[in-house]
């Protein structure tokens, strides 16, 4: 049999499966002129804003008020977490792979690593290829151009000066002759002054929603984090380590904690996605007996990044993954093979590592409050996780609710007095 390509995976594969496999279900009640599919909570009620439409071509789908299409590569490459085959750390194109053919029923060769993709240049980044504005505290011009990037997600003009040595703007133009800025939080490989890559935020659009994150052309993901050193001592002196997913959840959890004086003496680190085995390596070997306070999003992705960090730091050898219910499973690979099922509905990080073996005070795992997704939506008071409003869209549906309830009451009332009159 022939290897199947991308263009086989785009031609094959409907997106509303794909949909219906990543956990969501058509939504029959819409009334929009394309199929809409929604999540839906444990109570089988539709999570407000977690909503996909499908184009009119239907071969992508889109998640409004965004406009930003996904095809079925693009889709699984940028929601890897919604998948059971996706463990972290692992190539986007290993888990487009075994997400395509387990669709198409077609068996796969365990050992086989890649898929037939377009060719692609091996683009090595360059920094010289951007034209930078820096965050100079005593020219109030250059802060001033961050306003509209920092806007949109509340973080104040002191929490970007508390960060100034590690912001960017960065600037590109392209073959057809656009320019494009972008918010750039430089990625170094631990130890080493140079920058390897630029994990990246647009402008916010219309909406208030970033149009664009990911990683500049060539950045060393697999190695290179954003490292920012609010202390006044070299990184390997440092005593607190706190690591998150994106540099605004770092800002975030800074802001969110203003009396906590040992944030200025410490070290904030952001993956810039999926934290990867190479990126806990490095940051481990320079500070191996640090406070590593893990600050990754309340979801079972962000536990299990957690757990992998605990089990790394160990030095075990393991691979891992979570189950269709929930359970996070993990086979030890240091002494035989070992596998242990765990439940994670309780977010017990401490109760985990506990069955696993590990008792590591070190290792401090730090969650948005309940309800919220990361750190910068508990600074904005944006989401509620498990049904998809804000907590003032909560208020204002209950009062909704409480009004209909009454003045339904009251109509009830009229008619059982109109109907004693007759």
């Amino acid at each position: 049999m022939s290897e199947l390509t991308y263009e086989d995976f785009k031609q094959r594969i409907d997106i509303q499966e794909l949909l219906v496999d990543a956990g969501y279900h058509l939504n029959k009640r819409d009334g929009l002129r394309y199929p809409s599919y929604v999540r839906l909570d444990s109570e089988n009620r539709r999570i407000r804003g977690d909503k996909f439409i499908v184009t009119g071509n239907g071969l992508c789908c889109f998640r409004p008020p965004e406009r930003k299409n996904y095809n079925v590569i693009s889709f699984i490459k940028e929601h890897p977490e919604m998948f059971s085959e996706y463990r972290p750390g692992m190539s986007k194109d290993r888990l487009v792979n075994l997400v395509c053919h387990r669709l198409l029923n077609q068996p796969l060769d365990d050992n086989e690593a890649k898929i037939m993709s377009p060719k692609q240049e091996n683009v090595r980044f360059n920094l010289n290829n951007y034209q930078l504005v820096h965050f100079d505290l005593d020219d109030w011009d250059s802060q001033k151009k961050f306003y509209s990037y920092f806007k949109n997600r509340g973080i104040t003009l002191d929490t970007q000066r508390a960060f100034a040595d590690h912001l960017l703007l960065a600037s590109t133009t392209r073959e057809n002759g656009k320019t494009y800025t972008h918010l750039a939080f430089p990625m170094r490989v631990p130890g080493k002054e140079e920058i390897v890559g630029l994990e990246e935020r647009s402008r916010p659009n219309l909406e208030g929603k970033s149009a664009y994150k990911g990683k500049a052309a060539g950045s060393n993901s697999s190695e290179g984090l954003w490292i920012a050193n609010l202390s006044d001592r070299p990184l390997e002196y440092v005593k607190d380590v706190y690591w998150f997913e994106s540099g605004y959840d770092a800002m975030a959890y800074h802001q969110l904690h203003p009396n906590k004086d040992e944030l200025n003496d410490a070290v904030f680190l952001s993956t810039g996605g999926t934290p990867g085995e190479k990126q806990f390596a490095g940051i481990l070997d320079i500070l191996p007996h640090a406070n590593h306070h893990l600050c990754f999003d309340r979801d079972q992705a962000g536990l299990l990044y957690a757990v992998n960090f605990a089990l790394q730091r160990e030095g075990q050898k393991f691979s891992n993954y979570l189950t269709d219910k929930g359970n996070l499973v993990i086979r030890d690979l240091t002494d035989g093979y070992k596998r242990k099922s765990i439940p994670t509905e309780d977010m017990d990080f401490k109760e985990i590592c506990k069955t696993i073996g590990i008792d590591e005070p070190q290792n401090l795992l730090h969650l948005p409050k309940d309800g919220y997704k990361d750190w910068n939506d508990q600074l904005l008071g944006r989401r509620n996780i498990e049904t998809g409003h804000t907590i003032n869209e909560l208020k204002e549906e209950r009062e909704k609710e409480t009004t209909l309830s009454n003045q339904t009451e009251e109509t009830e009332n009229e008619r059982h007095t109109a109907h004693r009159r007759r």
